[in-house]
């Protein structure tokens, strides 16, 4: 017996009655995540610090309140995404209305990760509800604590007929994915993502991969080396490194390496103590599986700075590696955890080419005192995202949209552009059933004449009026 055919019915008919297209159903679901995330806070701290010995601090900053800044945004622009977006019109058209209206897909599936549970499950889920979708969630089942709150908490808040959530591991997720539905956005690994293209393609679904990848860390001899140190160890160890948009290694010369190592101790020991272990602000591997494949990589390269491991614990200390070479596994693989290498390269031409070389990633980083060098890296490169002289505060900009490219994802997200991604642009142009005679250049019998004057008739003008 299928386990989601009567949930998923229930749904679709819910969309088809057309109750999730007013603006008004939508602020009501929005309001209701809102009232979610300030009623049960302490809730989903607590189970975010079982899963993940999350801070209160990194909770609230990385989870609840920026989860609800992407719904206090989407109830403020609600009325002025919705709105039908007019567009330039040539001489064919200039009587007719020609608009793009904002259509929500359907049924769509919102597949979440355990690193950020509440962040990543939360960011897209407004946007799929301003647009006017019915959702069906299925947040990670490694994050059990928070997963259990957002199963059994959550719909409390939300319109049960429009909105599931559905549990279950890679099994349960791969029967799910059999159904048909008309947007899938999932977070994860690119090799699960590659499982979730493969089946939406079966049914020619749109999905929306937020992956990740390796994301370098260009330091220029030009820089503060302290500066740099205490952005990039903050950036690297916040959340214990379990974070896709960190970055993933550091590409500098020697003699950067010699004057960041030191920087890089005095940032780990100011931040987390002389026994990091014992530090409320630094986390923990999410469960054994990670703990000992993160363990493993601690064998590449030198250990420089930390590298002591309790798998009592799943603890690993804040750790740098040095003396690595590209074949190590290391460098092969996205680290997703406390531990940063650093590869040398003589020049900043190396580092693109070194850079250019991998999968692009996710995001990019480049630290100098030189605009021009910054500017560079930028220009010579591609990557989802990219910072100059910090780690991912792109990330905070409701401006900025958040995605891959490549191997690292497809689609994007955040403010009005999650909105987009789960609504359909439906091109509309509507024209009076009258005035025949303006259309009769269009029909048989051609001639040189008729062409000529629809040829300017369609051209798309310089100047246009709306």
């Amino acid at each position: 017996m299928d386990p989601f055919s009567d949930t998923l019915q229930r749904l679709r008919e819910a969309f088809r009655s057309g109750r999730t297209r007013t603006a008004e159903f939508r602020a009501a679901q929005l309001k209701g995540l809102g009232r979610f995330l300030q009623e049960n806070k302490q809730l989903l701290q607590e189970a975010l610090a079982q899963d993940l010995h999350k801070s209160a601090f990194e909770s609230e900053v990385s989870e609840t309140s920026i989860s609800q800044g992407e719904i206090n945004l989407a109830l403020k622009n609600l009325q002025a995404w919705m709105k039908d977006e007019k567009v330039p019109k040539n001489l064919a058209t200039q009587l007719d209305s020609a608009f793009i209206r904002k259509e929500p897909f359907g049924l769509v599936l919102i597949i979440a990760p355990w690193n950020y549970p509440v962040n990543l499950t939360m960011m897209p889920l407004v946007g799929a509800l301003a647009a006017g979708n019915c959702v069906v969630l299925k947040p990670s089942e490694i994050s059990k604590k928070t997963e259990k709150v957002l199963a059994e908490v959550l719909p409390q808040y939300l319109d049960q007929s429009c909105f599931a959530v559905v549990l279950g591991g890679p099994e349960e997720t791969e029967k799910l994915l059999e159904h048909k539905f008309d947007y899938i956005f999932f977070t994860g690994s690119p090799r699960v993502g590659k499982i979730v293209m493969a089946a939406a393609a079966k049914h020619l679904t749109p999905v929306t991969l937020e992956l990740g990848g390796k994301n370098p860390c260009y330091v220029d001899d030009n820089c503060n080396p302290q500066n740099v140190a205490n952005r990039v160890a903050w950036f690297r160890y916040f959340n214990t490194g379990q974070t896709c948009v960190a970055p993933d290694y550091v590409l500098c010369s020697p003699e950067m390496q010699e004057r960041l190592l030191p920087a890089l101790q005095n940032a780990i020991t100011r931040f987390y103590g002389e026994d990091p272990r014992s530090s409320p602000d630094l986390g923990r591997i999410i469960n054994e599986k990670h703990f000992q494949r993160l363990r493993g990589l601690l064998g590449c390269g030198r250990v420089a700075i930390g590298g002591q491991s309790d798998e009592t614990d799943r603890y690993i200390a804040p750790t740098v590696l040095v003396d690595v070479q590209e074949t190590e596994p290391v460098m092969q693989e996205e680290i997703f955890g406390p531990i940063l290498p650093i590869m040398n390269v003589r020049s900043l031409d190396e580092a693109v080419d070194f850079i250019n070389r991998r999968e692009k990633p996710l995001s990019l980083y480049a630290f100098s005192n030189s605009k021009q060098v910054v500017k560079q890296v930028l220009a010579r490169t591609s990557s989802g995202g990219f910072c100059g002289n910090d780690g991912f505060m792109h990330m905070i900009v409701a401006s900025l949209p958040f995605g891959g490219v490549g191997a690292s994802g497809m689609g994007s997200y955040h403010s009005k552009f999650s909105f987009d991604t789960f609504s359909h642009h439906r091109a509309c142009l509507l024209r009076s059933p009258g005035m025949e005679k303006i259309n009769s250049i269009r029909y048989p019998p051609y001639s040189l004449r008729s062409m000529r004057m629809l040829l300017v008739a369609v051209e798309t003008p310089s100047c246009t009026l709306l």
